[in-house]
């Protein structure tokens, strides 16, 4: 049976192995679409096109998002959201100038604010939320254990003919 620190161990390897992934789908991507349009000079210059016109999106984008996290800052409120947007499109950067059209889409899809909310999102609640639970046994939110010590084997019996009381005498 499988504990859920060896679960946790595990988790990389399946992060590297999809990382290891987008390679390959992208060079099959490549030559599915070369063979398709039939002109290999079409497809690097969908390639070069979608890496300057993404990094043109990810720069305006990133202007932006600064400009939030300033008017953020300035009230005096924690700027989360962007700073996650920040992580997001430096992550779009790579991936729009790694070549190939599948790490294209996945760049454009982090740059664009539409998609990139439901990204964020996600990240908060499966990825940041856990990560800060763990961290603050519960307390980010709130499932803070109040029924005695946490993690325990021992179970005990509440019910009152159950105990066994000796006499002093």
């Amino acid at each position: 049976m499988n504990t859920r620190r060896e679960r946790m161990d595990m988790k990389p390897r399946y992060l590297i192995a999809l990382l290891l992934l987008i390679p390959l789908a992208d060079s099959l991507a490549l030559v599915a679409f070369a063979q398709f349009v039939l002109d290999w000079r079409l497809v690097v210059a969908l390639v070069v096109l979608t890496g300057l016109v993404g990094m043109l999106l990810v720069r305006a984008e990133g202007r932006h998002t600064l400009r939030r996290f300033e008017r953020r800052v300035s009230m005096g409120e924690i700027p989360t959201n962007e700073v996650m947007d920040g992580g997001l499109l430096v992550a779009a950067g790579a991936f729009l100038l790694t070549p190939g059209l599948v790490t294209d889409g996945i760049g454009f899809l982090l740059a664009i604010p539409v998609t990139r909310y439901p990204v964020r999102e996600v990240l908060k609640r499966y990825v940041v939320q856990p990560y800060l639970d763990k961290r603050a046994d519960g307390f980010v939110s709130g499932t803070v254990w109040t029924g005695g010590f946490p993690g325990g084997d021992e179970t005990y019996d509440m019910d009152p003919e159950s105990y066994r009381f000796e006499d002093d005498s």
